[in-house]
């Protein structure tokens, strides 16, 4: 079960966050102070935290850096009443990994919550592959068979959208809304003449035409 660290002073609030997170499948500790979640936190195994900027004894912006310091990558999420930029903008260089001010409504919070989670249990990839076809994200990098390929970044992102759906046959009109977007002529053939690029760049077999349907890239 999916453990939440909630370091808030305000009773009521620690309350309201105990009741949703349960009824959502969590399971929760609370920390009244700053000092009480450091404790917790070099002991437990905690899989996110809500942290109040306004905590006693050791306030969350003490509480957040001890814990980057000490190398604790645990996603933080801080909730605070501080609504200066200049509040947002230190929790988040101080090592948060969001912000969220109150009031707040509990489904928000809960889908940031989730999206923290799901970023750190299953990072994207940074490498797309198909057989010996590889696309680097970071560098924007193309390679086939250990050579490199010089792509534009139209044909990068064309490329990219086929990885992303090994096996699926796309459509143009979705190849048309993910690489050119929604307002781009859906009349325009565009999207022929750019596959047609990178079957010269990539090798012809390697985007299959599926007549009357679209575009397929072969898996292998």
């Amino acid at each position: 079960m999916t453990s939440v660290l909630i370091a808030e002073d305000e009773a009521r609030i620690a309350s309201f966050l105990e009741k949703g997170l349960r009824a959502s499948g969590f399971a929760t500790t609370v920390a009244p102070t700053g000092r009480r979640a450091l404790d917790l936190l070099a002991g437990g195994d905690f899989d996110v935290v809500i942290l109040d900027l306004g905590l006693p004894e050791v306030d969350g912006f003490t509480v957040l850096r001890r814990l980057r310091q000490s190398r604790n990558d645990v996603p933080v999420v801080v909730l605070t009443a501080r609504h200066e930029v200049a509040d947002a903008v230190g929790a988040l260089e101080g090592g948060a990994d969001d912000y969220v001010t109150k009031p707040f409504r509990f489904e928000e919070l809960l889908a940031r919550l989730r999206l923290r989670l799901r970023e750190r249990r299953a990072p994207e990839a940074t490498v797309l592959s198909a057989g010996d076809l590889h696309l680097d994200l970071r560098t924007r990098s193309a390679s086939v068979a250990g050579r490199d390929v010089d792509l534009s970044a139209r044909e990068f992102a064309l490329a990219e959208t086929f990885l992303r759906h090994p096996g699926q046959v796309l459509t143009r009109e979705q190849l048309l809304s993910a690489v050119w977007g929604y307002d781009f002529d859906p009349g325009s053939n565009v999207v022929d003449v750019y596959v047609r690029y990178l079957r010269r760049k990539l090798g012809a077999e390697r985007v299959e035409t599926v007549r009357g349907m679209g575009y397929r890239l072969r898996p292998g």
